[in-house]
């Protein structure tokens, strides 16, 4: 059946509750993401994707052994990752730890490639952040190639060459789908266009039109590319869900929370730079304006509906970790979504992804 598909991100947060204070061992976090990734199977989600970050507070440095995890203890689910920072990482070592992950989820996998959301990763790799685009470029091209030949040859800038080398294990069944992920920059949309690979647009912190240039850049390239235009595949994110019954309970249930966590989270370091800071500072320009998903279940069915007007996208991911509340609030949220949300979405925004 046609129809629109859901997943739930997790970039493992860890920054003390924004009221509490309250703040989960590192052990009782990573078991929450894991447990919520079993919740999502059953809830019917159809992807579950775990993030890459090297620096500030998370916990999502090794995304390969939480989807290992999640792989051993899920059977259906798509095991996603959101995203796997390959400029600064080895391709040879990708393509063995993803292709591993491949093998033990039978299948299952699928990448999210981008350079990355924190600015501290590319000094802690020893690597030139004015090279981002340029190290982003050569590692993807150089995976991609490792996925789909054997005995490879191959010379670039940034790590030794390589002569007839064959990366096992080999995938399961053909290289797995790359996704670009696209936050402020034409780099990621121009690349998954030359590619003819499918587009994730972070929609998490900047208003939709700057989500909407991008996807428009992606989809132009993409044909001039030559490409057929209906295999141009989007994913979109979204900047937190938080459900109530009505419009006006969203707003006092979750006003202080909301508000906390935007003041918490905070990079004044980053202000004026696009991507990292949200606009959006009081949770009335959140549900009016924001990416957030936060409001009652019509709320937010409208608002889904009207990025799929302007997006076309297939995939519509969900985060329900980013404010800190307990696994019961994550799991009753996740549930809501499923029951109340996701029918009427999937009903009126139909897609094949996963179906060919």
């Amino acid at each position: 059946m046609e129809r629109m598909k859901f997943q739930v991100l997790s970039i493992v947060p860890h920054s003390p509750h924004p009221l509490t204070g309250e703040l989960p061992s590192a052990a009782d976090r990573l078991e929450q993401v894991v447990a919520l990734g079993e919740t999502a199977e059953r809830l019917g989600f159809d992807a579950y994707a775990v993030g890459e970050r090297h620096a500030g507070p998370f916990l999502s440095s090794a995304p390969t052994v939480l989807l290992a995890a999640l792989a051993a203890r899920t059977r259906r689910i798509r095991l996603l990752t959101g995203v796997t920072v390959v400029a600064i990482l080895d391709p040879v070592r990708v393509a063995e730890d993803y292709a591993t992950l491949d093998q033990l989820s039978r299948g299952r996998l699928e990448l999210v490639v981008g350079k990355g959301a924190e600015a501290g990763h590319f000094d802690l790799f020893g690597l030139d952040e004015e090279r981002q685009w340029d190290l982003q470029r050569e590692k993807y091209e150089l995976l991609r190639r490792l996925w789909r030949e054997e005995g490879v040859d191959w010379e670039g800038e940034f790590r030794p060459p390589l002569k007839n080398v064959t990366t096992v294990p080999r995938p399961y069944a053909g290289p797995p789908r790359i996704w670009h992920g696209s936050a402020t920059s034409l780099n990621s949309p121009e690349l998954a266009a030359k590619h003819g690979d499918p587009l994730f647009t972070a929609n998490a912190i900047q208003p939709r039109e700057a989500y909407a240039k991008l996807i428009a850049h992606y989809r132009e390239k993409f044909e001039e590319y030559g490409h057929d235009p209906a295999h141009a595949r989007v994913a979109a994110g979204s900047g937190g869900l938080l459900i109530a019954d009505t419009a006006e309970e969203a707003v006092t249930r979750y006003k202080d929370l909301y508000e906390a966590k935007v003041r918490q989270s905070f990079r004044p370091q980053l202000a004026g730079k696009a991507g990292y800071n949200t606009p959006f500072r009081t949770i009335e320009e959140a549900v009016a304006d924001g990416p957030q998903l936060i409001g009652s279940p019509q709320q937010i069915i409208d608002k889904i509906l009207g990025y799929h007007a302007h997006y076309g996208h297939d995939l519509q991911s969900v985060t329900v970790d980013a404010f800190g509340q307990s696994t019961a609030e994550q799991t009753e949220t996740l549930q809501r979504f499923a029951e109340e949300i996701a029918p009427v979405v999937r009903k009126e925004a139909p897609s094949t992804l996963w179906e060919e």
